[in-house]
């Protein structure tokens, strides 16, 4: 039904949209176009305008009465009709609202008729009251909405109805009764439409309240547990952490959820009871019958919106300028994306289901069109906004840290997304006839999805890019200073937890590379499994960068063995992390694993040669120590005098010298001692003897096999005091 147009002279003055608001409708925030009325205190009015007609009409006929006594034998001698006092009438009984009812339904039923009935102004007067009574006792009642046992109309609906299809049939153009029953009935027109604007100003003020009851609108706050936005890490170290610091404890913190399993939102609990709905039905079936339609949907939208921002406060996340979230520290930002990360997912798997749902269950029927409507309008609303934050997130500043999160909001958005497609093909599916014609809901949603590819692909560029920034990271990472003790150096031990974390995501960043990355052009498609995976070639670009970054520092060194050590050490970590990693393991592959293996191992060699092997040369009988039979004592003296040196140079040096792998110290140890401890053995086996005992032998030989094998054990701690303590 069309609105009832209604002269501007007659409309009636709305009590919230043209004067001011309540202190209910200010907190609620309302921004309707028909506002709450007292229909109560209207009512009385009313009544009391009409026992004062009434008793002046009263006293009217007392002095029409008494004219009449005084005349009436004058009277009857006039005209012959009787010579007694006029009898006065019988007491007037209002009919009832069934009654009047009755008579409106016949004036309405033979409109399309050959002779129209008429209908006093008396009668207009009389309904449109009954139905302000009508309206007046129904408040408070909780089922004035509710259907009856037969399915009839409740009483409040029906009248409510009837009134509208009255006000249309007096204010139409055109007809038997068309602007000549506008201008016949001109004091009806005005009561019947005043009265049925404000029956719906009550309808609307019901139907907003009840769609903001706390007991009853409450939204279901449940997240998934179970989904990815539980996977939140604390970022690794910046490259520019204290050397010394320990960075291997890259902790994941507890999930943001407990418990097992998910509930999606078809799990979600209903936001409204069954009972409820159906009044909300019924409220929506009465304005939209009258015409009221604007009203009704604006109504459920604000309410709607305001419903799912209330949870989204419940869950810690609060609108911000995409100037605020651009101004603010990382750590400060880093929370807010893990809140909004559960507040989005939130939205998508649990209150578009929910709002879809009871959209589809309020505007059933014939008004599934509105339903369908108000939602696509709801979800493009709810999630716009949401999403403005993460354009500001895409507009920050790149920085390593920031990998983790920016791959959290892209895995939400991309979660996401096949959530809003399937709304979305249901609007675009033909129904009743509809092929061709598009629908604003379908234009809203489609905006919706356009709007989450475009900031998907930012998140996607913003992800590729940082992580593509390693590589500069690396490259300007070139201290001139060697690590101490020729230990693990920082960006070594950063870099390999960085890409630990890295590759947990290793199925997103290698869809984000496929996507959003630009290979060189130089590149060869389809030569190695390297070119058809670009996140795995990236990835392997930086161990590489990241091995000769380490070769050349190891230059830094002016002692060989020790840059051995340095190269053994950094070697040692790199491995261990692939292995330990199966995600990292997957895509660095067996092959480069037994490359750096291969590498360890000459890197252990070369530490032997230097260090140990210039000791194997002193005791080795070269033919300098024995000739012809006979031990030439002054070489044998230097012979001694040099293993000493050098066993004090190695003490001196080495013991600072550190391997804070366990099993390789062990290897370390065992190799050393392997070849060093026979062969000094077995040289004191052969020429101590042609030392004189006493202070001769003590001259020379300082050290005993046991000696030298407790040296040995104390290497490689870092700890050069303690050896030299020892051996004093």
């Amino acid at each position: 039904m069309e609105r009832i147009p209604i002269p501007i002279a007659m409309l009636p003055q709305k009590s919230s949209s043209f004067s001011q608001a309540t202190v209910r409708e200010e907190k609620l925030g309302r921004n309707l176009s028909l506002g709450a009325i007292k229909l109560t205190e209207h009512i009385e009015r009313v009544k009391k305008d009409a026992e004062d007609a009434a008793a002046a009409a009263s006293d009217k006929n007392k002095d029409k009465d008494k004219d009449a006594a005084a005349g009436s034998g004058e009277g009857n001698g006039a005209d012959g009709t009787g010579d007694g006092e006029t009898p006065a009438p019988p007491p007037h009984e209002e009919p009832s609202l069934a009654e009047l009812s009755a008579e409106v339904d016949a004036f309405l039923a033979s409109r399309d008729g050959d002779a129209p009935l008429s209908i006093s102004e008396v009668t207009l007067d009389r309904f449109a009251s009954a139905v302000e009574v009508e309206i007046a006792q129904s408040e408070g009642d909780e089922d004035k909405w509710t259907p009856g046992e037969d399915g009839e109309q409740p009483p409040l609906l029906a009248a409510i109805r009837r009134i509208a299809t009255l006000a249309s049939a007096l204010t139409a153009s055109g007809g038997n009764n068309g602007a000549e029953g506008a201008v016949r009935y001109t004091i009806g027109v005005h009561r019947v439409t005043g009265v049925l604007h404000r029956a719906m100003t009550f309808v609307e003020d019901e139907f907003h309240a009840l769609l903001e009851d706390p007991l009853v609108a409450k939204i279901s706050l449940t997240t998934d547990p179970g989904s990815a936005s539980a996977k939140a890490m604390r970022r690794p170290p910046s490259f520019g952490q204290a050397a010394g610091a320990e960075q291997d404890r890259c902790v994941m913190p507890s999930s943001e959820g407990s418990g097992g399993g998910g509930g999606g939102g078809a799990e979600a609990s209903q936001p409204f009871p069954a009972e409820t709905v159906e009044r909300l039905r019924a409220m929506v079936d009465a304005m939209v019958a009258v015409g009221y339609e604007t009203e009704c949907t604006q109504v459920f939208l604000v309410a709607r919106r305001n419903a799912l921002d209330t949870a989204l406060l419940s869950l810690g996340y609060e609108k911000a300028s995409i100037d605020d979230v651009v101004k603010m520290a990382w750590e400060g930002l880093e929370t807010e994306i893990g809140t909004w990360i559960k507040a989005f997912r939130h939205i998508v798997n649990v209150g578009l289901s929910a709002e879809h749902d009871l959209c589809a269950r309020v505007f059933a029927g014939s008004n599934t069109h509105l339903g369908r409507e108000i939602f696509a309008d709801l979800a493009r609303c709810a999630m716009l906004q949401m999403l403005n934050f993460t354009e500001a997130v895409a507009m920050t500043k790149r920085a390593a840290e920031k990998l983790f999160k920016v791959l959290d909001m892209y895995e939400a958005i991309r979660d996401g997304a096949p959530i809003v497609d399937a709304y979305l093909s249901s609007y675009e599916a033909p129904e009743n006839g509809s092929e061709g014609k598009s629908s604003s809901g379908a234009e809203a949603l489609a905006d919706l999805k356009s709007e989450l590819v475009s900031v998907r692909a930012r998140l996607g560029e913003s992800a590729a890019a940082i992580f593509c920034d390693l590589e500069s990271s690396i490259r300007a990472d070139a201290g001139k200073q060697p690590v101490p003790g020729g230990a693990v150096h920082p960006l070594t031990r950063y870099l390999m937890n960085y890409l630990k974390y890295v590759c947990e995501y290793k199925n997103t960043l290698e869809q984000v590379f496929r996507e959003h990355h630009r290979p060189d052009s130089d590149d060869a498609p389809g030569h190695d499994s390297e070119s058809s995976n670009p996140f795995a070639a990236q990835l392997m670009e930086v161990m590489e960068l990241l091995h000769d970054n380490l070769e050349a520092k190891s230059r830094l060194y002016k002692d060989l063995a020790l840059s051995s050590i340095f190269l053994m050490n950094n070697g040692r970590y790199m491995l261990q992390k692939i292995r330990g990693s199966p995600e990292i393991n997957a895509v660095v592959g067996e092959a480069w694993a037994r490359k750096r293996s291969t590498d360890l191992r000459q890197y252990h060699k070369n530490y032997q040669r230097e260090t140990w092997g210039r000791v194997l040369n002193v005791l080795r009988d070269d033919g300098g120590i024995t000739v012809k039979g006979h031990v030439q004592k002054p070489v044998l003296k230097e012979r001694f005098k040099q293993f000493n040196a050098a066993m004090d140079e190695i003490q001196r040096t080495q013991g600072a010298w550190v391997v804070s792998d366990e099993q390789l110290q062990s290897e370390l140890r065992v190799s050393i001692a392997a070849v060093i401890v026979p062969a000094y053995r077995s040289f004191l086996g052969r020429f101590a003897q042609h030392f004189t005992a006493g202070r001769q032998t003590e001259k020379y030989i300082k050290l005993s096999g046991e000696d030298l094998e407790g040296i040995i054990e104390e290497l490689f701690e870092g700890n050069a005091v303690s050896m030299t303590r020892r051996r004093n």
